[in-house]
């Protein structure tokens, strides 16, 4: 079975210091659930294989993973961390961070950078 690896988009990376600096904890709890995900994908080879409560199915193959789970001692934020698993190089993809209130146009957002990965556009 092939190895996923990961490859991380500039707007992950905004996101991510974003999240760093001012919402550390929710950051913290979709990275563990990202870490769950990323190790079973891994294990069992096919992201349909992959299933969890913090985990939800968005268009176009995109994974939602969002911050439930774990002993958090504060309430969290509802925030999802996207992801799209490319079957076909098996690279799990690290799109964008965001909360439950631009959700939408996360989503908007991501769809973009999954048709960009799909097309072959290595400037995403």
């Amino acid at each position: 079975m092939p190895d996923w690896i990961l490859e991380l988009s500039e707007q992950y990376e905004r996101d991510y210091a974003k999240y760093e600096k001012k919402q550390s904890n929710e950051l913290a709890a979709v990275l563990s659930n990202l870490d769950t995900y990323f190790t079973t994908l891994k294990k069992c080879g096919h992201p349909l294989q992959v299933k969890a409560g913090y985990i939800h199915d968005e268009p176009e193959g995109i994974k939602a993973i969002d911050q439930k789970g774990g002993k958090q001692k504060v309430k969290l934020e509802q925030t999802r961390l996207y992801v799209y698993p490319d079957t076909h190089t098996n690279t799990l993809h690290l799109l964008a961070i965001g909360n439950k209130s631009a959700q939408r146009d996360d989503i908007k957002l991501c769809r973009k950078l999954v048709g960009s990965i799909k097309g072959g556009d290595s400037n995403v």
